[in-house]
């Protein structure tokens, strides 16, 4: 039999490896900005064009490579970070592994320029798709800069698959969050087609947390911190009435790397048990430093998934930590058995003159047993019918009387969450909030389409500061939301409101602004074939009735008319049952 088994080709071998590193613009951010880390970079620079799509450079003011380092670098399996295996069980970089290089110049087109301290001239290196085409010395800065380009050119179906600009964007973003947040000590920015959208100077945890999310964030943090023999964590927690309904601000950091970890992220839940509504998620940026002995980071080709040795007794001191400091802070109902002497009144008796008793005054004059007659008005016997008119309600028709009494309303309310009317055959019982839902998202894509949404102005315009990613994303909703009434302006940091929707109210504006600049993973915007249309399901969620809402017999029924008005009434704008029918073959079953 003749032997069938074959080493692949270098290149073959770097795109498939780029199958699991290299998923979308934003994984290559992720490596080349760790590698700038890892080069003990204080100042980095990130440039995209397309959405990364075009463009991804990332230039750096570290240590620079030698010229044979700069080409070794793309080979596969090159690093500088491990030498052994057990070197794997102290790993304080951010990579080790040696392969995402290899793979982005697999799949793109690179062109890198890096000088060291020591040398005067500096090499050029230029790559595509994993060939070498160029090779040469330049002058150039102290540092690294590596610029890729056309990402997946070689591999149509991949880049066929990539989301919209603006998904890809928001990835990008992300991934620069979560580098910027665990290095303050970096001074980081940011431009997106050459315009720039974060400059972040170096400073603390707490000055990078607000000069990405905005200043207003500021106030909303709690500062937690626990040294233990385990592990030292500190860093903030966000105030519980500041709760989002999306995941966008939680933050974990183990020796300066990001990680998502369910074990701890369940920790910070159920420190916040109680304290915050359902479908609600606590903010936090936390920060662990932890001995790399009792860690393991080599179990995922990404690095953001960790296994810890001790992960119970993590979780003990994670959730105590956290209700100690929401308890601190008065964030939430403690128990407090010591006495405060501060809030002891200052009485000070020896130093002041004894209060004489107070005098006894009587009257004697008064008799109690002394009678006083009273004489009552006369009034006449017609002033006793005063007022008293036959109402119209009640009038004699032949033999017939006819009263005033209000007929059965044809719908009521059941549990404050469903409308129940009555059919011909049965029952009909409507879920309050999701035929809510449904009217408004009609409403909403007809007012998109014909542009005839009533606005009502405000008399005093409402502000909300947006952070740097909110004001990028905000040009592309800019359109939608003055198609649905609502008049937005953006000065600054600053979205000034003056006009809202006639069936929306001031009060829900900051809620709503908030839930529009959402996670771009949700289901409501995967689900959703335009930006208008997620626009529509958004505001309808936003502004429908909620359950547990009281309705009077005229919201009810105006619900029921304006949902049967509608030209899909199945299901609600994300595929739930609206409402269900009992027969009165049904009804009489149960009954026999």
């Amino acid at each position: 039999m003749a032997d069938i088994i074959s080493l692949l080709p270098d290149h073959v071998a770097n795109q498939i490896a780029a199958g699991e590193v290299i998923q979308r613009p934003a994984s290559v951010v992720k490596e080349l900005l760790e590698n700038a880390i890892d080069a003990q970079a204080t100042e980095i620079k990130l440039l995209v064009n397309g959405s990364g799509k075009t463009l991804i450079q990332v230039i750096d003011n570290g240590i620079g490579m030698s010229p044979t380092d700069v080409r070794l670098a793309f080979e596969r399996h090159a690093t500088s970070k491990i030498k052994i295996a057990d070197d794997l069980f102290s790993i304080t970089s951010k990579g080790f592994r040696g392969e995402a290089l290899a793979s982005i110049a697999a799949i793109a087109q690179l062109e890198v320029h890096t000088r060291t301290t020591g040398e005067e001239m500096a090499s050029t290196l230029k790559i595509s798709g994993s060939k070498v085409t160029e090779q040469a010395v330049s002058v150039a800065l102290k540092g690294t800069s590596i610029a890729v380009k056309n990402l997946f050119y070689n591999v149509p179906a991949r880049r066929n698959f990539l989301k919209s600009d603006k998904v890809e964007l928001r990835h990008i973003i992300d991934e620069f969050h979560r580098v910027a947040l665990a290095h303050p000590e970096v001074k980081f920015s940011f431009l997106q087609n050459n315009s720039e959208l974060f400059d972040l100077p170096s400073g603390s945890h707490k000055r990078r947390i607000a000069n990405i999310f905005g200043n207003k964030i500021e106030e909303k943090l709690i500062p937690v911190e626990e040294m233990t023999a385990v592990a030292g964590i500190e860093g903030f927690v966000v105030k519980p009435e500041f709760a989002k309904k999306s995941r966008g601000q939680q933050f974990f950091f183990v020796n300066h790397r990001f990680i998502k970890s369910p074990f701890l992220n369940h920790a910070v839940n159920a420190a916040f048990e109680g304290l915050i509504r359902d479908q609600f998620y606590p903010g936090y940026f936390i920060y662990i430093q932890i001995d790399p002995k009792s860690i393991d980071i080599n179990i995922h080709p990404t690095k953001t998934e960790i296994k810890f040795e001790e992960e119970q007794n993590l979780y003990a001191i994670l959730k105590s930590m956290i209700k100690h400091s929401l308890g601190m802070f008065q964030a939430a109902p403690v128990l407090d058995f010591d006495r405060d002497p501060t809030l002891d009144t200052p009485y000070d008796l020896q130093s002041k003159n004894p209060t004489s008793e107070p005098t006894i005054e009587v009257d004697s004059s008064f008799n109690p047993f002394q009678r006083q007659s009273i004489n009552p008005p006369k009034a006449s016997w017609e002033s006793l019918y005063s007022g008293m008119e036959i109402p119209d309600a009640a009038v004699t028709e032949g033999n017939e009387l006819k009263l005033g009494v209000e007929q059965a309303p044809k719908v009521f309310q059941l549990l404050r969450k469903f409308v129940v009317t009555t059919t011909r055959s049965g029952l009909l019982i409507i879920d309050q909030q999701r035929a809510h839902q449904r009217v408004l998202y009609e409403k909403f894509l007809t007012s998109l389409t014909k542009r005839n949404m009533l606005s009502q102005q405000l008399i005093f315009p409402k502000e909300i500061e947006l952070s740097q990613q909110q004001m990028a994303l905000f040009s592309g909703l800019e359109e939608n939301l003055n198609a649905m009434g609502f008049v937005v302006k953006l000065s600054g940091k600053q979205l000034l409101i003056t006009g809202v929707p006639s069936i929306c109210n001031d009060k829900q504006m900051e809620k709503l602004f908030e839930d529009i600049f959402i996670s771009p993973d949700d289901e409501e915007q995967v689900e959703s074939f335009s930006q208008g249309d997620f626009m529509a399901k958004l505001l309808a969620k936003s502004l429908s009735i909620n359950t547990n809402t009281t309705l009077s017999i005229e919201e009810q029924q105006a619900l029921v008319d304006d949902f049967f008005a509608c030209k899909e009434t199945l299901t609600c704008p994300f595929n739930r049952k609206i409402f269900i029918t009992l027969e009165k073959q049904e009804l009489e079953k149960k009954l026999n």
